[in-house]
């Protein structure tokens, strides 16, 4: 069972077929989709699962903490199953690829005191932009 049905389970939602199969589609490492592109994904998987379905599912999920919201520069938002591993994202600024990243060090404890201007900082995010190799090798 993958780790993100675990984890939708041990929080007691219920599963039907179609939760299922969005959460089967956004399980695995480094998966960034669009709900149009998990939509396409979960057709395949269940014919019969609506457009809909899978947008009220990512927001469920969202909802819940278990799934990531990212939206860069304009592009559709993708949904981040690695909801629960501290990292940041690497953005391919041609393609809109994106990739997890573990850099090291701690970004909150990187900001100093001088620069929090009186917040209580309770996240940090972090985006790293670049072009991916896929685009490099078509400039």
């Amino acid at each position: 069972m993958s780790d993100l049905l675990e984890r939708l389970r041990g929080r007691g939602w219920r599963m039907t077929a179609q939760r299922r199969v969005v959460a089967e589609v956004l399980d695995g490492d480094h998966v960034h989709l669009t709900a149009d592109e998990v939509h396409a994904r979960a057709v395949t998987r269940l014919p019969e699962i609506s457009r809909a379905t899978v947008y009220n599912t990512l927001g469920e999920m969202v909802t819940l903490g278990e799934v990531l919201e990212v939206a860069t520069d304009g592009r559709a938002k993708r949904y981040d199953p690695n909801a629960h591993r501290p990292h940041q994202h690497l953005v391919c600024g041609r393609c809109g690829a994106i990739r997890d990243v573990h850099p090291g060090g701690d970004p909150l404890a990187d900001l100093p005191d001088t620069e929090r201007f009186g917040f209580t900082i309770s996240n940090v995010e972090v985006t790293y932009r670049g072009i991916c190799p896929s685009c490099a090798g078509t400039a």
